[in-house]
């Protein structure tokens, strides 16, 4: 229940998005969010380097694709997903329950200010999951006070803004001409751990060490086809039309369609993107 979540009060916003209809979006088409960042898998799961009787927290776990696939490579371990979305976590748990993964559980959560056990895991990851922390410095902290001495924290994060032209052309389509206000460069979203600088100094301040950012570019993918895409950033995105009037919103779909179709190809709707793969260590 969205009631019994216990969140620190910085991450408010956060929670009521992801467990709410943010989170219930991202439930429901599951499979289609996996597929998108799917071209990251292999370099994460091997800078994971997840052993057999490893013991792995995933941090904002999702539906839990990371959590499952860290859990058949620690066979003779554990993997715990933690979230803020109830939603994404029926979908984790149902999931592991029809793949028999008996090593693989669930919490929901805030891992900023969870009760850990403390040293009690070997690895902690996150695809996509850290850069909506309020309060990172404090988040990483109690992530690193999870984590066994020599333990290690992986995680992929967006590059800037400007190296991901996913965002750019469908936000900017949206927006139809419109000044977008950026956020702040330390307030939680998707691009608040693209700044290497910021990351080597938030991690350090967690009491992190050897920090390492391996830049990686992949196609996201968006759909079958264009109609496809289309519906689909609707459904993400459509929060963008809420203050045009009809004729306006019309030119905006009209601009997102036109954007969709020129990177409509014969293996669906591809867009550039860029992401940081980031190892750190626990002393």
């Amino acid at each position: 229940m969205a009631g019994a979540l216990r969140t620190d009060p910085s991450n408010a916003d956060q929670a009521r998005a992801w467990d709410g209809q943010e989170g219930a979006y991202w439930a429901e088409h599951a499979d289609r969010f996996d597929r998108a960042v799917r071209a990251y898998r292999p370099a994460f799961l091997a800078a994971a380097g997840v052993s057999a009787d490893d013991r792995v927290l995933d941090i904002g776990c999702g539906t839990g694709e990371t959590t499952r696939d860290l859990a058949r490579q620690a066979a003779g371990g554990r993997a715990l997903g933690v979230d803020l979305s109830a939603a994404m976590l029926r979908v984790a748990r149902r999931r592991a329950a029809a793949e028999a993964l008996s090593n693989a559980d669930f919490v929901q959560a805030d891992a900023q200010i969870h009760a850990f056990p403390a040293a009690a895991f070997d690895v902690a990851v996150s695809r996509s999951g850290t850069m909506f922390f309020a309060d990172p410095v404090a988040a990483f902290g109690n992530v690193g006070d999870a984590l066994r001495p020599g333990g290690r924290l992986v995680q992929m994060v967006w590059q800037p803004l400007a190296d991901n032209e996913w965002f750019l052309s469908l936000t900017r389509a949206l927006a139809l001409g419109r000044p977008m206000p950026a956020p702040a460069a330390d307030a939680p979203g998707p691009f608040s751990l693209s700044d290497p600088a910021r990351v080597r100094t938030v991690l350090g301040a967690a009491g992190f060490t050897d920090v390492r950012l391996d830049p990686r570019s992949e196609p996201m993918w968006f759909g079958e086809d264009a109609a496809d895409a289309e519906r689909f950033t609707l459904g993400m995105l459509g929060w963008m039309l809420d203050d045009l009037d009809e004729q306006d919103r019309r030119r905006a779909v009209d601009a997102l369609r036109a954007a969709l179709a020129a990177h409509d190809g014969d293996t669906g709707v591809l867009y550039a993107s860029a992401a940081w793969i980031i190892r750190a260590s626990r002393p």
